[in-house]
Formats: C-alpha cells, structure tokens, sequence
C-alpha cells in the first residue's frame, strides 16, 4: 500500500473546491492544493468559479509547482468524469483525490427545512464525493493505489449544531469514508477524513462573521488558538502522502482539542 511516496513527488492528486473566495486567509482546499503542490505532487484543481481555482494555479506556479484547472459541478457525473480525466490525460495517473466542496446548506430543524434545500445540501455535501471516487477509484486502480481525502466537520461527530442538514450531512460523510475504506482496500486505496472545527476561512468570514463571533469561536477548543485553512491542508497533505501509508477508514478531528472535551474548563 506504500503507492504514494512521502513527498508525493511525481504523484497526481485532484483537490475539488480548489480555490478560495476572496477575503482574509485562505480556504481549506486552495490550502491543501498549495502545500501539496509543495510536496511535489501534480494538481488538478477543480471548482465551480473558474478565477478562484486560477488563483490558486498561479499561487502554485509561483512556487515552481505544476497545475492545471477545471471548472466544473461536483454534483453533476459528467463533470466529475471530466476532472478526472484531466488528471488522466494530463499525467497518465491518478494517486490523490481531495474531496473537499462542502456547502453550510439550508438552515432549520426538521420542522421547518425546506426539503428542496434538504435535498441540495446532501448532494453537494456528501452525493458529491460519491460521485467524484467513482471516477477516481477506476485510475487509481490503474496506478496502483492511492488516497482518498474527505473533508468532514467536527458537527458530523457531535451534536448542538443550529441546523439540521450539515451535521447530517457531515455524519453522513464520516461513516461514507469508514465504508468506501472497506471497499477500496484490495486495490491499495487508502480512504480517510478530516473534520475540521472552528477554523477561519474566508467562506467563515462571509457568513456575517463579527470579531466578537470570531472569539468566542477561537475560545471554543482546549488550545484557544485560531485554526486556518493551513492546518487543514496539513492534514490533508499528510494522508495523501506515505507518511500515512498504515492509515485507512480514520476520521482525524483538527479542531484544536474541541471534541477531545464535553464542556471547556473553567480556567
């Protein structure tokens, strides 16, 4: 199972939600294609906004890195068919995929969601990464092995979100990776996820993010440290490489200690 080598030199790995929307820091995705790029890994990077997922191209350029852009929906399989043939008939390989659009989805309990929206928000969020391995899995079959990355939340491993729809989705996403870890393992394919907490993005900073909101989220973790799309795209970085090779079906919360804990200590 030791396909993809630990620096990920000469490797192929498709990120989807590639670029990042403009505003302060940087987005989970373009944060993992970046410091995979660094790792020596070829990227195909996908998205729905065609100029972010350039953005990140030429980020990556900047440092000396090879890749290429897709715009492209998720949610559609023709499109994920296509991303991944970019990789294909780009590189001739496929050792990576980074299944990272995720979307906060409607809001509301079961009471009051809109079931149109219900249904939306599991198809970005979890439909999408169905779609996207089963593209994927075929080429990395042909490679002969490699790693699948999804991105989750910790409000997929506890409860006490406002809404419905993420949290369930999120669950959703977490069990789907312990599943597809089964499925995929004859081939060399390791499967995991990671479930970020309450990191600073610029997708966190739209949604009427204030300072005194952006505290209370900092302080909600053992570390009370900020968490960026870096540390993100560190986790990501790692289980795509060798360096997790004995790694399969692990759900790895970096979140800065939140779920290690029932309530935060009173110091």
């Amino acid at each position: 199972m030791d396909s993809i080598s630990a620096n990920l030199e000469g490797k192929v790995a498709i990120v989807t939600g590639a670029g990042s929307r403009p505003g302060e820091g940087v987005g989970n995705g373009r944060a993992a294609a970046i410091l995979l790029a660094r790792g020596g890994a070829k990227l195909v990077l996908a998205d729905s906004v065609a100029e972010w997922a350039e953005d990140t191209r030429r980020m990556i350029e900047a440092e000396g890195g090879e890749a290429i852009t897709v715009a492209a929906d998720v949610t559609k399989p023709a499109d994920c068919a296509r991303i991944v043939e970019a990789a294909t008939g780009r590189w001739g390989r496929l050792d990576a995929l980074v299944n990272n659009v995720g979307i906060s989805g409607p809001p509301g309990t079961a009471e009051d969601v809109d079931p149109e929206d219900w249904a939306h928000g599991l198809l970005v969020n979890v439909t999408s990464m169905m779609l996207m391995a089963k593209y994927a899995v075929p080429a990395m079959r042909k490679a002969g092995g490699g790693a699948i990355v999804n991105i989750g939340s910790v409000a997929g491993l506890k409860g006490g979100h406002p809404s419905l729809l993420y949290p369930t989705s999120k669950g959703a996403v977490v069990n789907m990776t312990r599943a597809m870890a089964v499925h995929h393992a004859k081939d060399g394919i390791r499967v995991n996820c990671v479930c970020p907490g309450m990191v600073y993005t610029p997708m966190v900073q739209a949604n009427n993010m204030t300072p005194e909101k952006r505290e209370l989220r900092r302080k909600r973790s053992i570390l009370q440290v900020e968490g960026s799309g870096w540390d993100i795209g560190a986790a990501v970085a790692f289980l795509c490489s060798g360096n997790s090779r004995w790694m399969t079906g692990a759900i790895v919360p970096v979140d800065a200690g939140a779920t290690a804990i029932a309530a935060l200590p009173n110091s």
